[in-house]
């Protein structure tokens, strides 16, 4: 009986005394349908901000829009398609880092969803106040003439810091050379520019 009461009596210190605290739950992710908006932009442009007060832009709170494919000064065969996100909420918004970029087309030995890599080139931070628009570049390495062709039919974008996607027609006349396992591809996203 004894054995019973110092065994109970050790149990209430123990719940009692100062424990080690549990480690942080971890984040939850949304599974929610991606968004899908397709907008040209005209508006005015965002302006590059030095603090990071500002709340960032929401998937709800854009649109999203690919530019004219315009070939690279950079190498040949590469083009550079503008990757523009409207501001359509009422309010300012933060907008930086590099968005997810996937190209979605038909059946290829990699699969249908190409993922571009990222690179983190772009503005610290910029501010995009209502109806106006920032602004990221993704490069696309064209086939050569003979090589194995495959065009997207569509992207899909995540923008920086959140967890739906938007999605936006690819050009139908601009090829992709597909890269999956290189080390160096010549298609990737660039990080967000103001404008």
């Amino acid at each position: 009986m004894l054995g019973i009461g110092a065994a109970a009596g050790t149990l209430a210190l123990t719940a009692c005394g100062s424990a080690t605290p549990a480690a942080p739950a971890a984040p939850k992710t949304s599974t929610s349908a991606p968004a899908s908006s397709i907008v040209p932009s005209t508006a005015a442009t965002a302006k590059p901000a030095d603090t990071t007060a500002t709340p960032r832009c929401a998937t709800a709170d854009l649109s999203v829009s690919l530019g004219a494919p315009k070939e690279s000064q950079d190498a040949k065969g590469q083009f550079d398609v503008p990757l523009t996100f409207k501001n359509t909420s009422a309010r300012t918004c933060g907008l930086h880092g590099v968005p997810g970029v996937d190209l979605v087309g038909p059946d290829d030995p990699n699969g249908t969803v190409y993922h571009l890599p990222r690179e983190d080139n772009g503005a610290k931070y910029n501010e995009v106040p209502a109806g106006t628009t920032a602004s990221a570049t993704i490069t696309v390495l064209t086939p050569s003439d003979g090589g194995a062709s495959w065009t997207p039919t569509k992207l899909v974008t995540i923008p920086p810091g959140q967890t739906q996607a938007l999605t936006a027609a690819w050009p139908a006349n601009l090829p992709v050379l597909r890269q999956d396992a290189a080390t160096h591809p010549g298609s990737y996203v660039n990080g967000i520019l103001a404008g």
